[in-house]
């Protein structure tokens, strides 16, 4: 049976693409982005986690192996929202990549039940594995964290060339792209940065839209429970009107985008 490493099930979610939809976040990153706000979804295995409740600090399992019927079951309960709304199961992470037989096995199964699907990802996944899963996909959500290879490095500890590679080849298929753009100030925030981000949207063939996430440290506290170092105290969100410069650079390509997911 095949099964996979989740750490949490959203339901009714409303920014993980079109409508309502259930979002599951898979387990396991390959990158170490700084602002990452789901440490909880780096490590690929289940991990003990603190908890702080009335009683004092107890420790909780962050993280749980599921079998894909059980996973099936809990997608479909909510599909006549789905239906209502235009809707579907979102796939996020971590990177649901990383899991590949896992989620193909899940996108098959949202396809046979007219479930529409969605993949939030890195792009950070061999060729091979983006060209098995892309026809069965609905809408690619694509987080560009930074253009420049060695700024990539140095805020997510992996190169981006496979991602720009994966970048081009949801680009020039069928499937239609959303550009989700983490914003940190003097990070990813510059000009070069943005300007390379508007000729890589130029490309693609579906372009759904572009979203700016600014920089929040609301999972700050979750590295300290899970005993992690954290640089997230060092980083901030690119100013409103920094944020406001972006948002027209790019509408300029002729795509709707918005602040905020």
């Amino acid at each position: 049976m095949i099964t996979g490493t989740i750490f949490k099930i959203k339901k009714y979610a409303l920014h993980d693409g079109p409508g309502i939809r259930t979002t599951v976040f898979f387990k396991g990153c390959p990158l170490r982005c700084a602002w990452c706000h789901n440490p909880e979804g780096i490590d690929p295995r289940p991990q003990a986690m603190s908890r702080r409740s009335s009683a004092g600090e107890s420790q909780t399992t962050m993280g749980r192996v599921i079998g894909v019927d059980e996973m099936v079951r809990e997608i479909e309960k909510d599909q006549l929202f789905y239906d209502e709304s235009g809707g579907g199961a979102t796939f996020s992470g971590g990177e649901p990549l990383a899991q590949p037989d896992f989620l193909e096995t899940l996108l098959a199964a949202c396809n046979e039940r007219e479930i529409r699907t969605a993949l939030d990802t890195s792009g950070y996944a061999p060729e091979a594995v983006v060209d098995r899963l892309l026809p069965r996909i609905d809408l690619v959500l694509f987080d560009l964290k930074q253009v420049d290879d060695a700024a990539h490095r140095r805020w997510t500890g992996v190169s981006n060339r496979i991602i720009l590679d994966n970048f081009r080849r949801v680009a020039q298929s069928t499937t239609p792209m959303r550009i989700r753009l983490p914003l940190v100030a003097d990070v990813n925030d510059g000009e070069t940065h943005i300007d390379g981000v508007a000729r890589l949207a130029d490309t693609v063939s579906r372009l759904d839209g572009i979203d700016l996430l600014p920089f929040h440290a609301i999972g700050a506290e979750k590295y300290r429970r899970l005993g992690l170092a954290s640089q997230m105290q060092s980083l901030a969100a690119p100013t409103e009107e920094r944020l406001a410069e972006i948002q027209t650079r790019l509408q300029s390509i002729g795509c709707p985008v918005t602040i905020g997911g």
